[in-house]
């Protein structure tokens, strides 16, 4: 059975050419990888230039929408199944579910959202699923820049560096997730609570 990767992305048709190229291009290296595909279900922006392209490279793509975005008519009728849940929350939980890895490409607020859930699942152990930011033409240097603002302010621990990759190309991020090894964190209160 093919393993899914969750994509998180923008659904803007208006950003810059070199993001678009990124998506298309982790989509097409992800089929041929043999991974398929969890997304928004939508036939907009990064999200669909990725599932779009790792659909016509072979990928099953499996859409999950809530249900006020369906009815404002943005779905598409490519992917293999489209679930369409109540809201946001039951998106994002069903996602997880049918998912055995995420990729956070370059995004906004809801992208931002859907990442800093899937670290924090990860942090407290409700899974292990390999994270992976697409940090494009360096999209995303200054989130990680807070990243470590959080740890060494002691908001967060060194070994939370570990939950997240953080790949440069789709290249990058295609062999992060073929290579991936579960870490191991530990769940102890002294680890999860900063003293």
């Amino acid at each position: 059975m093919n393993k899914k990767v969750c994509i998180f992305a923008s659904s803007s048709g208006k950003v810059e050419k070199i993001y678009f190229e990124a998506a298309a291009t982790l989509g097409r290296l992800l089929a041929e990888s043999g991974y398929n595909i969890v997304y928004g279900g939508s036939s907009l922006g990064l999200m669909w230039a990725c599932a779009g392209e790792a659909k016509k490279s072979g990928a099953k793509v499996y859409g999950v929408m809530p249900e006020r975005l369906y009815n404002l008519g943005v779905s598409t009728d490519e992917c293999v199944e489209l679930t369409v849940t109540p809201c946001m929350r039951t998106r994002k939980a069903k996602m997880d579910e049918i998912s055995d890895a995420v990729v956070a490409l370059p995004g906004g607020f809801g992208t931002l959202e859907e990442l800093s859930e899937m670290i924090v699942q990860k942090q407290l152990g409700y899974n292990n699923k390999p994270v992976v930011i697409l940090n494009t033409a360096g999209f995303y240097d200054k989130l990680i820049e807070f990243f470590e603002v959080i740890i060494n302010e002691n908001f967060g621990r060194s070994h939370n560096r570990d939950i997240y990759y953080v790949a440069k190309t789709p290249f990058d991020a295609v062999q992060y997730l073929k290579n991936y090894k579960p870490a191991t964190f530990s769940l102890s209160k002294d680890e999860i609570y900063v003293k």
